[in-house]
């Protein structure tokens, strides 16, 4: 795994700032990127979406260029460029805080232990440049007016810190032209209520402008308290939901709910088992009664296990021995969370489905050229530059994925 350096560390042609430029949106620039190294930059700027354009190439050598933001949200899959040839490259980032601004004062989002130091809650805009052979000369950052799609789940949506986790939410940027900034907003172990009491949902209100998208993929955790008083996903699971399709479209924003993803739990003829119990059709029963478009991620997952099968499906997940990774410290077979194959994946049957939904939202999808669950991609030919690893709150399995607190009932 390639050492990152920090953006203090570079130095001679390297600058930080718009001291060398005219233009105020610059906030890197390199005369001679031969000898570059990977880097990372944080950009202190308010909470918003930002244009990022970044001028690629240099006159020595030839570049490899890989480009992720805020908690490796992949945006820049590997551009290459000819020895003197350069390019330009464009994507939009949401950067957020967990201040939750309203007429009515300030508060803020009560946010896990785990996520102290997570990238995606800081002041600032945080680049991550990678590659082969990074080749950046110039970085400009500016406002961008574009339409912003929320993502609310649990740790299959969350943007994951450490390799090798990854989340389907993480790998949804690429998949968009600039008139779209995606807004991740998953965390691991959350409920629909959880994520309702922490307020999550609250700032995203204070975020959202008409005509954003809100997509909500929630039952891996809320299945848990499924025996409880009350509980269940046809009363307490899907009441929550409409709590969310009321608030998103009250602030005129357009909800989209997505059945969560399958557990990898193979039957003898190798078929998926079914560990969900009725949540995900109650989404579905929800989806109908509110009028609401729904993405059956449910049913792709499990046709993408299955195509797959039960040998081959484990390279879509977190399955590595011990010392694989700094973050795998034991043999690790963890079969709901994923790698970044596994992510990349099921972040294509998220982009099929929406191609097919007649909503707005599809004509701005890039990147793209279809995909068929039941055809997955070969593990073998997917490319993925690694992150350096970060001293955050270890990964979990799941049964180790505790879900936030709900205020006790007055």
């Amino acid at each position: 795994m390639k050492k990152i350096l920090s953006i203090s560390l570079l130095i001679a042609a390297c600058v930080l700032a718009n001291a060398q430029s005219a233009d105020p949106g610059v906030v890197f620039s390199c005369s001679d990127p031969s000898a570059q190294q990977s880097f990372c930059i944080d950009v202190p700027v308010p909470d918003g979406n930002y244009l990022v354009s970044v001028r690629l190439g240099s006159k020595r050598r030839a570049g490899h260029t890989f480009i992720k933001a805020e908690s490796r949200r992949l945006f820049v899959n590997g551009v290459e460029t000819r020895r003197g040839e350069f390019k330009t490259v464009s994507f939009v980032v949401n950067k957020r805080d967990d201040v939750i601004r309203t007429p009515e004062g300030e508060r803020k989002v009560s946010l896990k232990s785990r996520e102290n130091g997570k990238l995606d809650w800081d002041g600032c805009l945080n680049l991550e440049i990678l590659g082969d052979a990074p080749v950046v000369c110039e970085i400009k950052v500016e406002p961008a007016n574009a339409t912003t799609v929320f993502l609310c789940g649990d740790s299959t949506v969350v943007d994951q810190d450490n390799e090798p986790w990854a989340s389907w939410g993480q790998m949804f940027p690429w998949f968009f032209d600039t008139q779209v900034a995606v807004a991740n907003y998953g965390e691991s172990g959350e409920r629909t209520d959880t994520f309702l009491a922490a307020g999550r949902l609250d700032k995203i209100l204070t975020q959202l402008k008409p005509g954003d998208y809100v997509f909500v993929e929630f039952g891996h955790n809320d299945q848990k308290i499924n025996s409880r008083p009350g509980g269940g996903a046809y009363y307490y699971f899907a009441t929550n939901l409409k709590t969310f399709i009321d608030l998103i479209r009250e602030a005129g924003g357009i909800p989209v709910l997505v059945t969560p993803t399958h557990r990898r739990n193979f039957d003898a003829e190798g078929k998926i088992i079914e560990t969900h119990l009725d949540y995900p059709e109650a989404m579905h029963w929800v989806a109908e009664r509110e009028k609401v478009s729904l993405i059956d991620l449910h049913a792709m997952s499990a046709m993408f296990y299955e195509a797959l099968g039960p040998e081959d499906s484990k390279k879509a997940f977190v399955h590595y021995p011990a010392g694989a990774y700094p973050s795998i410290v034991n043999d690790t077979q963890d079969n709901t969370h994923f790698n970044p194959y596994g992510a990349f994946e099921l972040a294509k049957c998220v982009v099929a489905a929406l191609k097919v939904s007649g909503l707005p939202l599809s004509k701005h999808i890039a990147n793209f050229s279809g995909f068929n669950p039941m055809e997955p991609d070969d593990p073998q030919d997917f490319r993925w530059i690694d992150s350096p690893y970060r001293e955050l709150a270890p990964q979990v399995l799941e049964k180790d994925d505790k879900a936030g607190e709900v205020p006790a009932r007055k």
